[in-house]
């Protein structure tokens, strides 16, 4: 009993902080199936408290697919739409906010209780208001993005939807890291060590290239250049340059294919040499030596899957599969990355 009371460290703090952080992978996946489906702009409205429940009434959903039917999604997109099939992309975007809803109130009320407690050791106070700033901005953010697509665009901004992204992975990571921190108390002994900046910066590329991948989906570049390595038989794709910089970096969709690509092959390389050099090393100690294996691995599950994804034209089990990956893999290194700067 007195492992969970030390005033350091809580692991009921480390339990609750793992299972928010599972509701943000299960937001991924909805979030994922969701953009595939394209079920993003079905509801064109932000309620947040009336928003909790769907249409009731069969007039309920006439005035709710009224409001679809205005947006340039269905005009060009989805112009001969029924009833029935908004229901089911509406269905999802409904999930999707529901599950926020949801992640909110599973992070909201128990701090509350740990705090009032005095439950949550003072050292992780700065991690839990970084945490609280994420949650905060992340429903604002998701807002701004889908709003995007209601006027002009027939899709949301990829940069907006860049950004909704890697807010939620950004939580993900905090959230991974302080429970790791309440559950293991405060470190021992902490040294100068090589391992603490390169694991960071391997972290940091992974973060990178989920951005990257938000760009990818943002295009929908995941539709076009579908042989592997080559682009359409070339070397470079030949429609990579845009009107002006931003043009190409955030909306050319043979810039933001070959970026990702380019940045998944630093990254195999980096997380093989992590791997290998972890498992050779002296200095850390088996477990930091087995998420270095792990991260490695995964890496190369993560390549291979997205691959495959690309040259099947991103079906949704193989896309939100590929998204998924990438969550658990940003997790495994900020696991790596927490794990070699303790001894």
């Amino acid at each position: 009993m007195t492992s969970f009371l030390r005033s350091d460290r809580s692991r009921a703090v480390a339990i609750w902080l793992v299972v928010v952080a599972a509701l943000v992978l299960a937001m991924v996946v909805v979030g994922g199936s969701t953009r595939l489906t394209g079920s993003g702009l079905s509801i064109t409205q932000w309620k947040p408290i009336a928003g909790a429940l769907p249409p009731l009434s069969a007039a309920d959903w006439q005035a709710e697919f009224a409001r679809y039917r205005a947006i340039p999604q269905f005009r060009f997109v989805n112009p001969t739409m029924t009833l029935e099939q908004f229901r089911f992309i509406y269905a999802w975007e409904w999930a999707h906010r529901l599950l926020a809803r949801l992640l909110g109130v599973a992070f909201l009320a128990p701090f509350a209780w740990f705090a009032l407690r005095r439950q949550i050791p003072r050292r992780l106070w700065s991690q839990m208001a970084a945490i609280i700033l994420l949650c905060a901005l992340e429903p604002v953010v998701g807002w701004w993005m889908v709003s995007s697509g209601l006027s002009v665009r027939v899709s949301v901004a990829p940069e907006r939807l860049m950004l909704h992204l890697g807010l939620a992975f950004a939580l993900l990571g905090a959230l991974v890291w302080t429970a790791l921190d309440a559950w293991a108390g405060s470190a021992r002994q902490t040294l100068p060590s090589p391992w603490g900046g390169r694991a960071l910066g391997l972290l940091g590329l992974i973060y990178l290239q989920i951005l990257l991948g938000a760009l990818v989906a943002g295009n929908q570049a995941g539709l076009v250049y579908n042989d592997w390595p080559l682009f359409a038989g070339d070397l470079l794709p030949r429609d990579y340059a845009g009107p002006g910089l931003w043009a190409t970096l955030a909306h050319s969709q043979g810039a933001v294919q070959l970026h990702h690509r380019l940045v998944a092959y630093l990254l195999t390389l980096a997380a093989l040499a992590a791997g290998l050099g972890a498992w050779r090393s002296r200095y850390l100690p088996a477990p930091s030596k087995v998420l270095a294996a792990a991260v490695a691995a995964l890496v190369l599950v993560q390549v291979g899957l997205g691959v495959v994804t690309l040259m099947t034209r991103v079906p949704l089990s193989l896309g939100v599969a590929h998204q998924l990956t990438a969550a658990l893999l940003l997790c495994l290194g900020a696991a790596f990355a927490w794990r070699v700067r303790r001894v």
